[in-house]
């Protein structure tokens, strides 16, 4: 029975993932108010009902598509740091990773921050996203300690933790909209700069 059981859930989970790829895609496609739960069966191979075996509606679909999204991301700067001697090395580690997660999933960056379908959370519930943003500051998270373990307090690492994740995601959009060719300028290279100059100068005010 156990083994029944183990490979009903093994189907089960290969039937969710088979229908998240198919929603990634339509998603890319057409955006969330563009896409229908029969859109992403046929994509999927599925009928709609099938679909709905499984998730409530289309938006239910996208909030699982960005927590696995996060959850990798997460993962990718718990990695990050683990041989960092100073919170001046674990900064720039942990920033790295999340930069450079998104540098390599430029998909991922789109969903993350809503850009296919304008920058803009609609059809979300604030419950959840108010959970996925949660989710996605844990990543960010980090780089706010090691700020305040550099001597900044509260307000000013919030503040240079902002600061530098819209640097980031600013050079990440140039990246993949392709836009950085017009400075003939790399983004990771900008970015390392970037931070290279904030270690310096919160060295400075210590």
């Amino acid at each position: 029975m156990e083994a029944k059981l183990l490979r009903q859930q093994a189907l089960n989970d290969s039937r969710r993932a088979l229908m998240l790829d198919a929603a990634r895609s339509v998603f890319e496609r057409l955006g969330i108010e563009g896409a229908s739960i029969r859109e992403i069966a046929r994509q999927a191979g599925y009928t709609p009902g099938a679909i709905y075996s499984y998730f409530d509606n289309k938006e239910a679909i996208y909030g699982a598509l960005l927590a696995e999204s996060l959850e990798r991301l997460n993962t990718a700067v718990d990695a990050a740091g683990a041989n960092a001697s100073s919170p001046a090395d674990l900064l720039q580690a942990k920033a790295s990773a999340w930069f450079g997660f998104y540098a390599v999933n430029p998909r991922d960056l789109d969903l993350g921050f809503y850009l296919v379908q304008g920058m803009q959370p609609r059809g979300l519930t604030s419950e959840l996203n108010d959970q996925l943003n949660a989710r996605l500051y844990d990543a960010l998270r980090p780089c706010d300690q090691a700020m305040r373990a550099m001597g900044l307090d509260a307000e000013d690492a919030l503040r240079e933790n902002t600061a530098l994740f819209a640097h980031g995601v600013g050079l990440l959009l140039l990246q993949h909209t392709g836009r950085i060719r017009l400075f003939g300028q790399d983004a990771t290279l900008l970015f390392a700069s970037y931070l290279i100059g904030l270690v310096e100068r919160l060295g400075c005010k210590r």
